[in-house]
């Protein structure tokens, strides 16, 4: 695959360039198997409808299309109706931003979908590994797709492109 060139420029990064050096949604590392693509988790609600609204031009328009947005984080536009998610400080006081990807996993995932690939992937992807002990929670504590319960397990799981209604 030919290099391609992305110029992305949002309220936290201006004019960052990458290089997407595999074919979009291919070849990923052999370890890192997501339910779902970034496309899907946006169409299912994800994130209180605050993500990438600042970054369309980057991404497929098809990933916005039936996409519910907001000016501010609203959990009803989450699949499961509640809030899941740490805000954005939180994330930077522990370390787990890295300077590339300021929004973190899910702008990590978006670009390594599209194609790029970086000297982080190996920690995001330990990362999201790390996820699937609330897959085994789901399914020790929860009646098959009862999605009354753990529903923010639930929805924290879809912040990380595992597919909990499956669970």
């Amino acid at each position: 695959m030919k290099k391609k060139k992305v110029v992305a420029s949002n309220k936290l990064q201006k004019k960052y360039t990458y290089f997407l050096t595999e074919p979009t949604g291919k070849k990923f590392d052999s370890e890192f198997k997501p339910d779902l693509t970034p496309k899907q988790m946006l169409r299912l609600g994800v994130f209180g409808g605050v993500y990438l609204t600042d970054s369309k031009r980057e991404f497929p328009k098809d990933w916005f299309v039936k996409v519910k947005f907001s000016d501010k984080k609203n959990p009803e536009l989450n699949y499961f109706k509640v809030s899941a998610s740490q805000p954005l400080s939180v994330w930077r006081k522990k370390g787990w931003i890295y300077r590339e990807d300021p929004r973190g996993w899910f702008q990590w995932y978006c670009r390594y979908y599209m194609g790029r690939r970086c000297k982080d992937d190996s920690r995001q992807i330990k990362r999201w590994k790390a996820m699937k002990r609330h897959v085994a929670q789901i399914k020790k504590n929860c009646k098959k797709k009862d999605f009354d319960c753990r529903p923010k397990q639930r929805q924290a799981l879809l912040h990380w492109a595992y597919d909990s209604r499956k669970l």
